[in-house]
């Protein structure tokens, strides 16, 4: 569940970002990493759900999936990096972290990346995917803090994949010098009685969102969505107006000062 101001956008889609995008993908292109899509590409329908955690745990027969985790956000204090489509995330578990670079792309399915070293996403909110390819390496638990902490540079963490990457976005590479972390997000992540994940986040100002997501062949998206508002229209699960990411939104809120 969650609240947001009317005139904060939660998407990434302004023509400057479209513009971005487009761009980023020529580049990536020119620099050898865009090629031919080799399987079906996958999708997770998500959809954001507007009611209590211990209403919802009741209507979906809620268990928890794994432990919880925090996470931190980066970028700058103008979020230049949100602005160019790029998100550098720190989940931080047990043990170590993940630390995570996303790219938005007008189709991930062409970008060729090492499998070990991330995948191609497709996202769809509201009947619209959204194409990213994530690039993530794991870090030991000592690297973990330093970050979060803000004690040691992103770009010191990052690993050559990903370096690679961002430096193919145009203004992403070098990183703003201003970098920080934003957070910490506490993250818990349940499953439902048909094996749904069901995802939710706190911010330290206490607003919550909460989504449930189901993963299916991109050309199911559009059926699968249906079925998924359906099913939760029946269990009696009020699902939210604003049907947009929640990604850009909790950057922003967690930016301001």
């Amino acid at each position: 569940m969650r609240s947001r101001p009317p005139s904060v956008s939660a998407t990434l889609k302004s023509p400057w970002s479209n513009m971005v995008r487009r761009h980023s993908c020529v580049v990536l292109v020119l620099a050898g990493v865009c090629g031919t899509a080799v399987a079906a590409p996958r999708a997770e329908v998500q959809m954001a759900v507007c009611v209590p955690l211990v209403t919802l745990t009741r209507k979906l027969a809620l268990i928890p999936r794994e432990a919880a985790y925090g996470t931190w956000q980066f970028d700058d204090g103008r979020l230049g990096l949100l602005e160019r489509n790029v998100r550098i995330r720190l989940r931080v578990r047990k043990g170590g972290g993940e630390l995570t670079v996303k790219i938005a792309t007008p189709d991930c399915a062409a970008v060729r990346v090492p499998k070990h070293d991330g995948k191609c996403e497709y996202d769809v909110y509201g009947g619209k995917p959204q194409s990213a390819l994530s690039l993530t390496r794991k870090l030991d638990a000592a690297v973990t803090r330093d970050l979060a902490a803000g004690r040691s540079a992103v770009a010191s963490a990052l690993g050559a994949t990903q370096a690679q990457y961002l430096r193919a976005v145009p203004g992403a590479w070098p990183l703003p010098a201003d970098l920080r972390p934003l957070g910490p997000i506490a993250n818990g992540v349940y499953v439902d009685a048909r094996g749904n994940d069901v995802d939710v986040s706190t911010l330290p100002d206490g607003t919550r969102y909460v989504e449930i997501g189901i993963k299916v062949p991109l050309a199911d998206a559009t059926a699968a969505q249906q079925a998924l508002e359906a099913r939760l229209t029946e269990a009696g699960v009020t699902v939210c107006t604003d049907q947009r990411g929640q990604a850009a939104d909790k950057l922003r809120r967690l930016a301001a000062p």
